[in-house]
C-alpha cells in the first residue's frame, strides 16, 4: 500500500493497515474509510477531509488506484440542502451531563464544519457519512415551526424550557435561506415558551429585535460557542464558522439589548487551546456574558478517525503529543461514554482545566447570579395564563 493511502476491510469497524500521510511508520488500527493523497489534497473550507464509513451501510463506495482511472469525477464540493416534511421536532434529552431536559434542531447537518463535533455521528443515521457528509448534505425540516406549535399545543405540555441548538447550530449557513429559526421563535414568542439557544455564527444577530421581546419576559439566554482566539486555528479547525471577533459582537449586541448572554468554551484541547481559557473568560465577560461553561475533547465513533485525521494533517508538529494528552484524559482512550466524566475528563490534564475553570470564574463573576427561565408565562394562545 501506499503512503497516505487508508484501506478499510470488511466488518462494522474493520481493522486494517494505514499510512499516516506524515510518517513512514505502517500502524494497525480501526480505520473506516481511505485516503489517497495526504496535506498535498487538503480541502480549503472543509473541517473533515474524508468521508468515514457509515456503520449503518454494508456497502460502500470507494477508489483504489486512481492513477488508472482516466474518467474519475470528483463529487460535487457545493453544499447541497435537502429540504424534507419532518414528523417531529422537539426531543427529549436523557443525557445527565447537559443542563436542559428537551431539545429542537430545524437542520441536520452543519455547513460550519467544525472538526470535532460530536453531532457528526448523528448524520449516520440518515445514511450519509460523518465526515464531508455531514458538512456538504444538509437535512432541512421545512415544517418545523408548524411542528412546534403542534407539540405546544398539547394539553399536557407544561412550558419547560427547550434548547435550540442541541445538536447543530440553528444559526448555520443554511438559515440565511431557509429562516427556519426566526419562525421557531416566532412561535416561541406567541406561545410565551422559554427557549435557550447556542451558536458560534453571528447570524443570531438578525433575529435580535424577537430576542430582546422573549428576553423582556425572562423568556430567553443565549450562549455562544468561542473555542479559541487564534484566527489561524478557527480557520481550520471551524472553517465556516464566524471569527473570534464577531462572536464577542454577538455578546455585546445582544447583552446591550437586555439579553443573558453566555459563553461556552468547549472543546477544551490539550495542546492546542487549553491555555487560551482564562483570556477567552475575561473576553467574553468584558463584553457583557454572566454566565459560562466548559467541555473537554472527547472522540466518539467516526470523530475519532476525522479529528485523527485532521490533527495529523495540520499539526505534524504536535500531533503525538494532543492525541496522547487526550488519551490520558479519558482513561487511554480518546472515546469516553460515561457520564459524569464524558464531558469533562479525568487524569491530570483534565483535573488542570478544571480547577482553572473554577479559578477564572470567580475572579471574573461568572455563574455569580441565580437566574432560570421563566416557564411560569407559557400559555397556548386563547387561553389566560397560569396564575401558580
Amino acid at each position: 500500500m501506499e503512503s497516505g493511502e487508508w484501506r478499510v476491510e470488511s466488518g462494522e469497524w474493520g481493522v486494517g493497515i494505514f499510512r499516516s500521510p506524515f510518517s513512514n511508520e505502517t500502524k494497525t488500527g480501526n480505520v473506516q474509510a481511505k485516503q489517497k493523497g495526504g496535506a498535498d489534497h487538503y480541502l480549503q473550507g472543509r473541517g473533515a477531509q474524508i468521508n468515514t464509513k457509515n456503520r449503518f451501510l454494508k456497502d460502500e463506495r470507494i477508489r483504489e488506484h486512481i492513477e488508472g482511472i482516466d474518467d474519475w469525477e470528483e463529487g460535487d464540493p457545493r453544499t447541497v440542502y435537502m429540504e424534507q416534511v419532518s414528523m417531529s421536532i422537539v426531543n427529549k434529552v436523557e443525557s445527565p451531563d447537559v443542563p436542559m431536559s428537551y431539545s429542537m434542531n430545524p437542520y441536520a447537518g452543519c455547513e460550519h464544519g467544525c472538526i470535532y463535533c460530536y453531532a457528526r455521528n448523528v448524520h449516520e443515521y440518515w445514511g450519509y457519512s460523518a465526515g464531508l457528509d455531514f458538512e456538504q448534505k444538509i437535512i432541512v425540516k421545512k415544517n418545523a415551526p408548524q411542528l412546534l406549535r403542534k407539540f405546544l399545543s398539547r394539553k399536557d405540555w407544561d412550558g419547560t424550557p427547550i434548547m435550540l441548538s442541541g445538536n447543530t447550530d440553528c444559526y448555520q449557513p443554511a438559515e440565511q435561506k431557509f429562516r427556519l429559526t426566526r419562525g421557531l421563535l416566532q412561535v416561541c414568542h406567541e406561545f410565551n415558551q422559554p427557549v435557550g439557544i447556542l451558536t458560534k455564527n453571528a447570524g443570531v444577530l438578525n433575529d435580535k429585535e424577537i430576542l430582546q421581546a422573549l428576553a423582556g419576559k425572562q423568556l430567553v439566554s443565549v450562549m455562544t460557542s468561542i473555542t479559541t482566539l487564534q484566527e489561524d486555528l478557527r480557520r481550520v479547525m471551524e472553517p465556516r464558522t464566524t471569527t473570534a471577533v464577531q462572536r464577542l459582537r454577538i455578546i455585546r449586541d445582544l447583552s446591550k439589548a437586555g439579553v443573558r448572554t453566555g459563553v461556552l468554551m468547549g472543546p477544551v484541547i490539550p495542546g492546542l487551546n487549553d491555555h487560551e481559557l482564562p483570556g477567552i473568560m475575561k473576553a467574553a465577560r468584558d463584553n457583557g456574558a454572566t454566565f459560562t461553561a466548559y467541555t473537554f475533547i472527547r472522540l466518539n465513533g467516526a470523530v475519532k478517525l476525522l479529528f485523527h485525521d485532521w490533527l495529523y494533517k495540520n499539526f505534524p508538529d504536535r500531533a503525538d503529543k494532543v492525541w496522547h494528552l487526550i488519551e490520558q484524559s479519558h482513561d487511554g482512550k480518546v472515546n469516553d461514554s460515561r457520564y459524569g466524566l464524558r464531558m469533562s475528563g479525568e487524569g491530570p490534564v483534565a483535573k488542570l482545566v478544571a480547577d482553572q475553570y473554577k479559578q477564572y470564574s470567580k475572579l471574573y463573576g461568572m455563574n455569580a447570579d441565580k437566574w432560570s427561565l421563566n416557564s411560569a408565562l407559557f400559555r397556548r394562545p386563547g387561553e389566560q395564563g397560569r396564575l401558580f
